[in-house]
């Protein structure tokens, strides 16, 4: 269960990042929105890796969270804020999210 609410929680910091992309593109009353949308998003990104990390190791959770969360805001960064998509940006995000499951598949 508490792999699952790391992987949740990791889910949390890609919205956290993502609301500050696009508080970076808005003005006025919608950059304040978005700005809440960070903090409600790094709330509860930071109540879920402190409930796993209850149960698991905080170095495999923390970086299997920080992962996550690289992972999702460089592919976010690619889709949504049309950020390049080069060779190597994806084979460093491949070798990263191959480091995750390694990180997963050692740890008791």
């Amino acid at each position: 269960m508490n792999w699952i609410i790391l992987i949740i929680a990791g889910l949390f910091e890609v919205g956290f990042a993502s609301c500050l992309g696009k508080a970076k593109e808005t003005s006025g009353t919608e950059s304040y929105l978005w700005y809440a949308g960070f903090l409600i998003c790094l709330t509860l990104s930071m109540l879920g890796l402190i409930k796993a990390t209850q149960s698991l190791s905080i170095g495999t959770a923390y970086a299997v969270w920080t992962g996550i969360g690289a992972v999702g805001t460089v592919l976010i960064g690619i889709f949504v804020f049309k950020e390049p998509a080069t060779f190597w940006r994806l084979f460093f995000i491949s070798t990263l999210i191959g480091s995750i499951v390694g990180l997963k598949s050692v740890s008791h």
